[in-house]
């Protein structure tokens, strides 16, 4: 199955009748939603009724959680990063979406989809007019008001009898307590006394059963029972809601003063977290670090907070009541200073530790944290500019190599004006944003970038800076076909700083990166060979995988070049592990291109169309038709023609096609198993 479905971690109950509805509309209507209170379990649902869609849609059941979403500004790079679109081009990113799937045949859910109502209604309008194979399932409080959209009302569990509302608390009890029997006198009228009270919904029944444990059965509904009968302006709620905000109060009330207080300060988290972000964000005053990790197990303990492995995340409707209890607190601000200031933290650690052996480890980091680095960048964009521009500058090339240019490229803009006018983080910003621009195909604004990035380290005498604006500046020349003056550049500066910098320095490392390319494209392939393989070794050393990997990727080309194919095979085989285990697209998609170029040129043509097809596929998520410095065309030509000859127009062709129509992640690791077979 392809997709990205969340795991169902607890039991799923009851929704038969539901279920069954729901794969008839799938099949039927081009947009479904599931409408109904916080709580009534529209995720759940919508999860089960994924795994059920998942073996008719040929391109896969794809997951967008709306729920971290701030405001509407995140929501297309986030849907198009849930359906596997990493576009490098300085096309709207509507258009980009819109294109990507305009052949697809794929199942799309958008869960939590309330808050952000009229954008998710522009955005299905545009994507569902021009991508005739996409099915929609939205999960929301209301309706989303589209044309065609198909509404399916979520209703709370049935309550009466050997009900599964019963089944849902029995479950979730044992799951907090497996001694729990239910064999006590009263025990079982007790827990449907519950259920009824929470009127079959979902959330609340997990509250409750939260409870069992530290009380009894019959406690907890005599508990439950007393919070209903002392609920005061109780027309003022629908009962749904009157139910659900009661049953939270009440696992509220259960709660230490300092579960309630950590209760409050985690809702400034945006996504799932562990614990030592929730130290970082949450430790203050009578809250102490051992306080948070105490209190951080009773909340789960009383399914306050769902844990899955080291992560944990809290559900929007308890985080909601948290939020009411943080503004009454008056601590919104000091929360929201603390969550800016630990993720600040995060980009300093992810940046310094670039070249050491967590590069992986950073870049998943970055990936996993992204809600939670965007809203603590929204709020240092408005409080600190000097910060924003830190924080902006440290994480920008992460975000650059995951894919998020267009997103990348507006906060540095902002955090470029926001902040002060000189200084050594606006000057990594702007490389920055030369390097957003250089990948989108702006050669241009990229050179324009590049020479103000070299004034501004030149006042700034730092040689972090002067190496990373050698390096924007030197890719730009050889991307355009200039790599003598590329090579000239870099080689200046990398003597004036050699006494300065460290041999193993992320910036100066790129910079030999820029010295092989350009050693290449000149046609010195001895020497670019020898600098490769020496850069290689050094990356190697410490585990830097970056760069490693492009080293690798110039030395299949220098062999390619040589006559060397096997050899060629095999450095790109490595480079591809490398940008694989990065989650690189575009790299990959630079990969496979040699790759099927080594393939070809040792005549196993059929073999070489399909690594090409597979190709082609990384190349259309990143939106551009084969990029790569200028000497790689004519060999991707050459190869072409060898792999056409060797096998006849018709049989290339076919092959081709099955490498571009099958799965990426299923091609390249086709395409990597054929080589290690080869």
């Amino acid at each position: 199955m392809v997709g990205n479905i969340p795991e169902e971690t607890t039991s799923f109950v009851g929704r038969t009748a539901e279920l069954a509805r729901l794969e008839r509309t799938l099949g039927t209507c081009r947009l479904t939603t599931l409408v109904g209170a916080g709580g009534v379990g529209k995720t759940r649902l919508a999860v089960r009724a994924a795994r059920q869609a998942a073996p008719v849609q040929r391109d896969g059941v794809w997951w967008a959680d709306l729920s971290p979403l701030q405001g509407d500004g995140p929501l297309v790079a986030t849907v198009s990063d849930a359906v596997g679109l990493s576009d490098h081009t300085l096309r709207m990113p509507i258009d980009a979406l819109c294109e990507w799937l305009t052949d697809k045949q794929l199942l799309l859910i958008l869960d939590s989809c309330e808050h952000l109502r009229p954008s998710c209604g522009h955005l299905l309008g545009e994507i569902l007019t021009t991508s005739p194979g996409l099915t929609v399932l939205a999960t929301s409080r209301q309706p989303l008001d589209i044309k065609g959209e198909q509404l399916i009302e979520v209703a709370p569990l049935p309550v009466e009898g050997a009900s599964d509302a019963l089944t849902l608390f029995r479950d979730r009890a044992r799951a907090v307590d497996p001694d729990v029997t239910f064999d006590a006198p009263g025990d079982a009228e007790a827990a449907a006394e519950i259920c009824r009270r929470l009127e079959g919904i979902p959330l609340a029944i997990e509250l409750a059963a939260g409870g069992v444990g530290r009380h009894t059965v019959e406690q907890v509904a005599t508990r439950i029972v007393s919070r209903f009968d002392v609920l005061t302006d109780s027309s003022l709620w629908p009962p749904r809601h009157r139910t659900l905000r009661t049953t939270i109060g009440w696992s509220h009330e259960l709660c230490t003063p300092l579960e309630r207080l950590l209760w409050a300060r985690l809702t400034v988290l945006r996504g799932d977290f562990d614990e030592a972000a929730a130290r970082e964000v949450c430790a203050e005053g009578p809250l102490t670090e051992d306080g948070v990790d105490t209190a951080l197990r009773g909340l789960v303990a009383k399914s306050v907070v769902k844990r899955d492995g080291g992560r944990h995340r809290m559900l929007d409707t308890i985080r909601e009541y948290g939020r009411m209890w943080l503004a009454e607190l008056g601590e919104e601000r000091a929360a929201a200073d603390r969550h800016a200031a630990c993720f600040l933290g995060l980009a300093r650690s992810a940046h310094a530790g670039w070249t050491g052996h967590h590069q992986i480890l950073w870049y998943h980091r970055i990936a996993e944290t992204h809600a939670d680095l965007c809203a603590a960048l929204e709020h240092l964009l408005v409080h600190d500019g000097a910060a924003a521009q830190e924080m902006a500058g440290r994480i920008g090339f992460f975000w650059c190599c995951c894919g998020h240019l267009p997103e990348t490229r507006k906060y540095a803009q902002r955090a470029l004006d926001a902040g002060p006018s000189e200084g050594p983080h606006r000057t990594r910003l702007l490389w920055v944003l030369g390097v957003c621009a250089l990948l989108q195909g702006d050669y241009p604004a990229a050179r324009r970038l590049g020479d103000e990035c070299s004034d501004a380290a030149a006042h700034d005498g730092t040689h972090e800076g002067i190496l990373a604006a050698a390096y924007l500046r030197g890719l730009t020349d050889l991307l355009t076909g200039h790599p003598e003056t590329s090579l000239r550049e870099v080689e200046r500066v990398l003597r004036i700083t050699e006494a300065t910098t460290p041999v193993d320095s992320a910036y100066r490392l790129r910079c030999h990166l820029i010295t092989v390319f350009a050693l290449t494209g000149l046609g010195r392939l001895d020497e670019a060979a020898e600098a490769a393989t020496a850069l290689r070794s050094a990356c190697e050393a410490q585990d830097e995988c970056w760069t490693l990997s492009y080293a690798d990727y110039q030395l299949a080309l220098i062999a390619l070049l040589q006559g060397r194919p096997e050899a060629s095979a095999a450095h790109a085989r490595s480079m591809l592990v490398g940008k694989h285990r990065l989650r690189d697209r575009f790299g990959i998609a630079l990969g496979l291109d040699i790759l099927a170029a080594a393939i070809a040129a040792t005549g196993a043509g059929a073999r070489a169309a399909r690594v090409y097809g597979t190709g082609q596929s990384y190349w259309r998520m990143v939106g551009h038709p084969l990029r790569g410095t200028p000497e790689l065309g004519p060999v991707r030509e050459t190869c072409e023609r060898q792999a056409r000859a060797a096998v006849g127009d018709a049989a290339y062709q076919r092959a081709f096609e099955q490498g571009r129509a099958e799965n990426a992640e299923v091609g390249l690791a086709a395409a990597l198993q054929s080589e290690l077979r080869g």
